[in-house]
């Protein structure tokens, strides 16, 4: 990873900005920027350099994974550390204002760093300028992104060996878990989703202690965090007869959701919005009279946090770009009865997008 390019690139649009330095909070973008997976941690930017402060649990891991950055470890707390630093900085003239992130800084350590910083030194919130950079997935973040969507998807095979009428949702994810960690997987992106029968049509339906019954739908939806990045994939199962007269009426069901998410990975491409991905799912499944069980968006972006920029939903007018990784996951559900969700990441290209997942989506009766 190129975490001093990442830090030129931020320091270029902060050369656009009213802020002098920007004080990094978020773990997620403590990661993306110089290469700390710890758990506590602050990285400052600023134009004459970047400095990372942490505690000393975690002085050798610092120095080992930090680049582009010195490392200050704290012998006690990490917030007087930088407010030390910063303290020590020459006051520019009206002030040296220090953006820190407003959607991840408490207001307990903003509060706690402003009673420590001298006068002359304000802070300023920030809107999400590390998350505007990690929109656009480089070669590096593409490669790891790929091999955590393949080690998700092979859990999925796990999935079926198991899958069967009387065995618990819990224990199908157990064994989906456990085949993801002897795969390697640092962990999950979330918790795992077994969603049967009724449940099925609860979006996130986690994993119960309930039975699987044949004669309904099994709602799978997962995902692996590998190398720092996740994946996240939901394949719909039947359970029982696949030619019951119930299945026929699934059957249709099921038709419908698989075209509504092809029309909608038709429809990512350079220059489109996300609004328009949205609108090409919808309105396939409006045209099957199923519009009003679409309950949720189309999709997400997906990077080193599961749920990042751009949301793919109605009103949205940000333009995909190469390199955008994103979801396509639109579903139905009947309260009461049963649930259908498809979902695939998609990495979107030059000339159009890749599907990353390479798992059959068609119809299966198990």
């Amino acid at each position: 990873m190129d975490f001093q390019a990442r830090q030129t690139k931020l320091r270029e649009h902060l050369a656009t900005t009213r802020f002098d330095g920007l004080l990094i909070s978020h773990l997620p973008n403590i990661r993306y920027l110089c290469g700390f997976t710890g758990s506590a941690g602050f990285l400052l930017l600023e134009e004459s350099g970047s400095v990372f402060f942490t505690d000393v649990r975690y002085d050798t891991q610092a120095h080992l994974e930090v680049k582009s950055a010195k490392v200050v470890i704290a012998r006690k707390s990490v917030l007087p550390a930088v407010a030390d630093t910063l303290g020590r900085r020459r006051k520019r003239p009206g002030g040296t204002i220090i953006g820190v992130e407003a959607e991840h800084c408490t207001l307990a350590d903003r509060k706690r760093l402003k009673d420590l910083l001298p006068a002359g030194i304000h802070l300023k919130e920030s809107a999400p300028i590390v998350e505007g950079l990690r929109v656009i997935k480089d070669a590096g973040e593409l490669k790891r992104i790929r091999a955590a969507v393949k080690l998700g998807a092979g859990i999925f095979d796990r999935a079926l060996e198991v899958l069967h009428p009387g065995v618990k949702e819990v224990e199908v994810a157990a064994e989906m878990e456990l085949a993801a960690r002897r795969g390697g997987a640092e962990g999950m992106s979330f918790e795992t989703i077994i969603a049967s029968g009724p449940r099925s049509a609860l979006p996130h339906g986690r994993a119960s202690e309930k039975r699987i019954r044949a004669g309904s739908f099994v709602v799978c939806d997962f995902g692996v965090i590998l190398d720092g990045y996740c994946s996240d994939q939901t394949r719909t199962v039947w359970v029982g007869d696949g030619q019951s007269a119930g299945s026929k009426a699934a059957r249709k069901a099921y038709k419908a959701v698989l075209e509504g998410q092809l029309a909608a990975i038709a429809a990512v491409k350079p220059g489109v919005s996300p609004g328009d991905v949205d609108s090409a799912a919808r309105n396939v499944l409006q045209e099957h009279g199923l519009g009003d069980y679409f309950t949720h968006s189309t999709g997400h972006g997906v990077g080193l946090e599961i749920h990042e920029a751009p949301r793919v939903a109605a009103g949205q007018r940000e333009r995909l770009q190469p390199g955008m990784v994103i979801t396509i996951e639109p579903g139905v559900y009947f309260p009461g009865k049963w649930g259908i969700r498809i979902e695939d990441m998609v990495a979107v290209t030059a000339t159009g997008c890749e599907v990353l997942t390479p798992t059959s989506k068609g119809f299966l009766a198990v």
